[in-house]
């Protein structure tokens, strides 16, 4: 199979780049010739973070600012297939992922190229999905797969184990209690199913039903109580972000906005599951569903 494949993505913790290594190798072992290309903020964002420096981050995130990126140097002018990389942020694109969709040479390669998504994060990737889906499309790439990878243990858990991981760059279990953080060692081996389903249509350039078949595999899930509490705290954040962003003084709202990120978790996520689930999930099973689709599919 003579075909070029262009995989780009941003790590920190080298999590991402074992993903990539596993969803592509049964593409090399099918002959295709891959490319990796791991995306350089000229400002990097050093890992592990600090509290402070992560929440820093937050207002330039969620309203989409990019950052500079060290030039971008690909191989070949075009390509047959190109793997986007990428992590949620504050439910929204990292900024590195969303720098990149900024950049005018990676604008200039994806456009009218089939291209398929993976995101590694902890639970919630549906924003960054939507708006990894919507950058593609203005830039006039065909996205024709999406693999969404979480952390599968209980939201409050991986919470504590996520903060963990960045805060120590230790990928182990926190007090010997907790499971380990992250995309579990088995889905990132996993990876190399999705990727072999994928060579067999990038063989062909034919891409209908790919989505269809990585959604047998369990490419991406959808969990309705992730879903709706996403649903909710987007709307919020981006008042936030944007009250935070005019403040000559950030650090106080800030540490503010920490505040309300835990109390919101561990208190009123609850809540409000508990109100939705009996006044407003019953009667709502159709729109439910709508909503659902939408995410599973790449249009």
């Amino acid at each position: 199979m003579d075909k070029k494949v262009l995989a780009v993505y941003y790590t920190q913790s080298g999590q991402l780049g074992e993903i990539i290594d596993s969803f592509a190798a049964p593409l090399i072992n099918a002959g295709a010739s891959v490319e990796k290309v791991l995306i350089k903020p000229m400002a990097d964002y050093a890992f592990p973070w600090t509290g402070g420096r992560f929440f820093s981050v937050m207002p330039d995130c969620v309203l989409g600012v990019p950052a500079v990126l060290q030039p971008l140097v690909f191989k070949e002018k075009s390509y047959d297939l190109i793997i986007l990389g990428y992590q949620p942020w504050f439910l929204s694109p990292s900024i590195p992922s969303n720098s990149l969709l900024n950049d005018p040479s990676f604008k200039a390669v994806s456009r009218d190229t089939s291209v398929i998504t993976i995101s590694a994060g902890r639970n919630m990737w549906l924003n960054a999905y939507d708006r990894i889906r919507r950058s593609l499309k203005d830039t006039g790439a065909k996205l024709v797969g999406n693999i969404a990878l979480v952390d599968k243990h209980p939201n409050p858990v991986s919470f504590i184990t996520i903060f963990y991981w960045m805060l120590t760059g230790k990928r182990d279990r926190y007090l010997n209690i907790f499971p380990k953080p992250g995309v579990a060692d088995a889905d990132i081996k996993n990876t190399k199913i999705f990727g072999e389903i994928v060579a067999v249509h990038l063989a062909t350039d034919t891409w209908t039903g790919l989505q269809d078949e990585l959604l047998e595999q369990k490419a991406v899930v959808v969990k309705y109580p992730l879903m709706f509490i996403e649903g909710k705290a987007k709307i919020i954040f981006a008042v936030w972000a944007k009250f935070i962003s005019k403040r000559k003084n950030k650090a106080p709202w800030l540490s503010a906005f920490k505040y309300y990120l835990f109390v919101a978790l561990f208190l009123g996520a609850p809540v409000l599951l508990t109100l939705d689930a009996i006044f407003i999930k019953p009667f709502s099973s159709k729109r439910i569903k709508a909503k659902k689709q939408n995410y599973l599919q790449v249009t």
